[in-house]
Formats: C-alpha cells, sequence, structure tokens
C-alpha cells in the first residue's frame, strides 16, 4: 500500500484543520499509520503459518483459524485507517472548488471584481458544514471498527490457548496463537488511539459549534444595538423636527402699551 499519498493528504488538509484538528492528524499519522506501517505488519507476519493446532486431521487448521480470525487485525486496521482519513479529501476538494470559483468570477469580471469569498479557506457556509460532517463520519467509522474488533474476536485479549472443536476436527483440539501478549499490546494500542481520536473530533465538533453560536449571538447583539441607534436617532429627529413646527405655529404676542 502506498502510503505516501495518505501522508500528502494528511498534510494538505492540516492547514485547513483547527488546533483539535492538527492534533487529530498527529496522532493518525505518528500513532497509527507509522505504528502500523513500521510494526504491525511485522508482528502479525503470515497468521495462519504460526497458528498450531495439536492434531493432524486435514482441514482442522484451517477451520479452527477461520473461526477464531475470520478477518485479518492487519486488514481490518489498514481499511480503518483509508475509511477515516479519506473524508479530510472532501475538505481539500470543497476548498479547491471554491478558488476555482474565485478565479472563474475574475476572469469574467476583472480583477478589481467583488470576491466570492474574503477567505477561500475558512470555515464558512458550505464548507463548514463539509468539515463538521467529515468530523461526524470520523466518529462513526473509528466506533465501528473499534466495535467490530471487539465483536470479531470476543474481546480485545489474545490467550496463549485456545480450544477447538469445530469439525471436521475429531474432538475438541487445543490451538496456540504465535506472540499473543505482543498482539495483545498492538491491539489495545490501536483501540486507544482510535478513542483518543473520537475524543478530539467531538471536542472539535463541540469547539465548531460553540463558536459559531458565539457570532449568531454576537452578530444579533450587534444587530439590535444598530436598531436600538436608529430608532433612537430617528426618535430624536422627530422631536427635533416637531419642535421647529410648533415655534412655527405659535404667533408672536404684541407687547402690551
Amino acid at each position: 500500500m502506498n502510503w505516501a499519498f495518505l501522508q500528502g493528504l494528511l498534510s494538505g488538509v492540516n492547514k485547513y484543520s483547527t488546533a483539535f484538528g492538527r492534533v487529530w492528524l498527529s496522532i493518525v499519522f505518528l500513532f497509527r499509520v507509522m505504528v502500523f506501517v513500521v510494526a504491525a505488519e511485522k508482528v502479525w507476519g503470515d497468521e495462519q503459518k504460526d497458528f498450531k493446532c495439536n492434531t493432524a486431521q486435514p482441514g482442522c487448521h484451517n477451520v479452527c483459524y477461520d473461526h477464531f480470525f475470520p478477518v485479518s487485525h492487519v486488514r481490518l486496521w489498514a481499511l480503518q485507517l483509508i475509511f477515516v482519513t479519506c473524508p479530510s479529501l472532501l475538505v481539500v476538494m470543497h476548498v479547491a472548488y471554491r478558488e476555482d470559483r474565485e478565479k472563474k468570477n475574475k476572469l469574467k469580471y476583472g480583477e478589481n471584481c467583488r470576491r466570492l469569498y474574503q477567505n477561500t479557506g475558512k470555515k464558512r457556509g458550505g464548507l463548514w458544514w463539509t468539515y463538521v460532517l467529515t468530523l461526524v463520519f470520523k466518529i462513526a467509522v473509528d466506533a465501528t471498527f473499534v466495535y467490530l474488533v471487539y465483536h470479531i474476536y470476543e474481546g480485545y485479549d489474545f490467550p496463549s490457548l485456545i480450544k477447538c472443536e469445530q469439525k471436521p476436527c475429531p474432538n475438541k483440539v487445543d490451538c496456540f496463537i504465535a506472540r499473543p501478549t505482543e498482539k495483545r499490546i498492538f491491539t489495545l494500542f490501536m483501540v486507544v488511539t482510535s478513542l483518543v481520536c473520537i475524543l478530539l473530533s467531538i471536542f472539535e465538533i463541540v469547539y465548531l459549534v460553540g463558536k459559531r453560536c458565539r457570532e449568531c449571538i454576537s452578530s444579533l447583539q450587534h444587530s439590535r444595538h444598530d436598531m436600538t441607534n436608529r430608532m433612537s436617532s430617528g426618535s430624536n429627529l422627530m422631536e427635533s423636527n416637531t419642535l421647529k413646527l410648533t415655534d412655527k405655529k405659535t404667533p408672536n404676542t404684541p407687547a402690551l402699551p
């Protein structure tokens, strides 16, 4: 798998992220992608070859392995990393779409025309919704894969000895997993980093929504303040005009001799 493309994607979306998003990207690249590429694939290797059962019954070894490990951990984590990082591409594509619109607008109306966006990378309007939806999708993907690992392998533990009585095994046989402690550590590490990424995405959503609500409240207060000032100035103007009209209508009383 070409992880250089994934690195370029993460680096490209980094400049459009918040502080929480940059921490999330760092954790994904350093503690998930790098650990997966450097260590996880070597730890698992040819897992079926290292899976041993104390029987010579043909097919028993393969059936027991498929029962306890229906999906490879390495392939499952690779799918998780792909699904959790690719939504960031939507943010980059949305910004590229804005920049293309801005470029076409300048070509059509000239360099001094009114800009469509003050900042094409600023999270406003549709880009804000795109960014938030990608965060929701990342949370859903990480939570789903954490649950799948627990459900498929019946927990995050790797016992040294497992009992198998699947057909065509003649009876209950003992099967042994290679390097169970090492695999347990890596599994817990990947699960913990996934949970940390989920928390960071939740914090980022709360930050974005809170910031947006604060801006809306501030805008409403500013609008009300402007409206109050206008009403106050209008009232003062009306009072001034009324006083002028009253002065004009009031006749001057001649002085008595």
